[in-house]
């Protein structure tokens, strides 16, 4: 049994992110689903592995790690994982892409915001829907923008799959579920669509990891 374990769920962008990593640095993990749906991330439990009450949560290396980009350098840093261009030029611009979803699009669209949309707008499920299309939309937009680069090639920076990529995957995932229309963003869905082929990224996706009868 690995002592690497990640708490984690299915459909969660972060948690998503993480699978892709652990992949692409070949690190044996074990699986301990949190069910957000049944509100299992509130649980005391969890709250202290996580006090925001988030996922994932890595254990590896005798440390509990949260924070999916945080730990995406540390693996990076500890398993070479290639995540981050060599040049300094190249690190800002992968890190910039990265946090234009990780920072600006999934904050907002978080299941948890979703939910008090919802509640304060009285506009039940259509609400939440109008909601996520607006800002997944709006956020993909721009960085279909920023991919206008010589430094974009057959992946967000160069010819291999970056963190910027980790990151682009599970967006654009979410988009599809929440209907956004993507198709003045051709650039980065080829470029998702190029990833999810690569076996990291294909054994990570949601419908690779949910559990029986989600």
């Amino acid at each position: 049994m690995s002592d690497t374990v990640l708490y984690d769920y299915w459909r969660s962008s972060a948690s998503y992110r993480l699978r892709i990593a652990l992949n692409m640095v070949a690190e044996t993990f074990r699986t301990v689903p949190v069910d957000i749906l049944a509100k299992e991330h509130r649980s005391q439990e969890h709250l202290a592995r996580n006090p925001q009450g988030l996922v994932p949560v890595l254990e590896i290396d005798g440390h509990s790690f949260t924070q999916s980009l945080a730990v995406i350098e540390y693996l990076d840093e500890t398993r070479g994982g290639a995540f981050l261009p060599g040049d300094s030029v190249g690190r800002q611009r992968v890190r910039a892409l990265s946090y234009v979803i990780a920072m600006e699009i999934h904050p907002v669209c978080n299941s948890h915001v979703g939910a008090h949309v919802m509640s304060i707008t009285g506009g039940g499920e259509e609400a939440r829907v109008a909601w996520m299309r607006k800002f997944i939309g709006e956020g993909l937009a721009a960085f279909e923008v920023l991919l206008d680069s010589p430094s974009t090639g057959a992946f967000c920076h160069g010819d291999r799959p970056s963190m910027a990529d980790i990151c682009l995957v599970p967006q654009v995932y979410n988009a599809r579920r929440w209907g956004v229309d993507l198709s003045a963003c051709p650039r980065l869905v080829a470029i998702a669509d190029r990833c999810v082929e690569l076996k990291p990224f294909a054994k990570a996706h949601p419908d690779q990891v949910k559990p029986s009868g989600s």
